[in-house]
């Protein structure tokens, strides 16, 4: 299923607030906040490896299912990812997205995804160029561009980002290709604009949105300043 078809109608720009973000005391209040304006919810987990850090897994997906309708995009900064996709989709994934350095068979991993039902996307850190996804395209639902090194939220954007998103959309419109380009990191009220300018059409944004005193205005704001 298309990430676009799970998020709802088809619009400019979708946001996917970053739960890693989130007062972990409170989690249900925090997204009770944000659910009217939310697209979807971006779902860090990571292992420790991949990633120098640790975040979280299966219980707390679940829990966020049975509390919140929206679509849940995990985005999985660990090893080996495909282990993991059956179990993630019984615990209420609505797509998965795949760091492509941390899988071997990164194709492979998009058809599984699309077999089992789920959106399927690829990651790509900040030194990954973006060329190297070029014939994973048309498998692809979403291309996420890390504008931060993975592992930890509140980082600074990483100027050089703004470059590979014009690149890969103008990959993604020769190809014709069906994909979503999505911004993890360091994305603000200040540089949306520029970003969704350049191609984004997903930002994910954690400690903006959360740590907003009206995080649903916040969110109204991404919007009312890419109209």
């Amino acid at each position: 299923m298309k990430i676009a078809d799970i998020a709802g109608e088809s619009k400019k720009l979708y946001l996917s607030p970053s739960l890693l973000a989130c007062n972990f005391a409170d989690l249900q209040a925090d997204l009770a906040k944000v659910e009217m304006e939310a697209d979807m919810y971006h779902f860090d987990v990571m292992d420790g490896v991949f990633v120098p850090n640790i975040s979280f897994g299966f219980p707390l997906l679940a829990a966020v299912r049975q509390v919140s309708r929206k679509p849940l995009d995990l985005h999985l900064m660990i090893i080996e990812p495909e282990r993991y996709f059956q179990r993630f989709k019984d615990a209420g994934a609505s797509s998965i997205t795949f760091h492509l350095e941390a899988s071997k068979h990164p194709d492979q991993a998009l058809r599984s995804l699309r077999d089992l039902d789920l959106g399927a996307a690829v990651a790509l850190n900040p030194g990954t160029p973006v060329c190297l996804i070029k014939d994973l395209l048309p498998l692809c639902d979403m291309v996420l561009l890390m504008s931060v090194n993975p592992g930890y939220g509140g980082q600074k954007f990483i100027d050089y980002t703004l470059g590979k998103i014009k690149e890969l959309r103008q990959m993604i419109d020769e190809r014709n290709a069906d994909c979503l380009i999505e911004v993890d990191g360091g994305v603000k009220l200040h540089n949306c604009r520029e970003l969704v300018a350049a191609g984004a059409d997903v930002l994910v944004a954690g400690t903006e949105v959360f740590h907003h005193k009206d995080p649903a205005a916040c969110l109204r704001e991404f919007r009312r300043l890419n109209l």
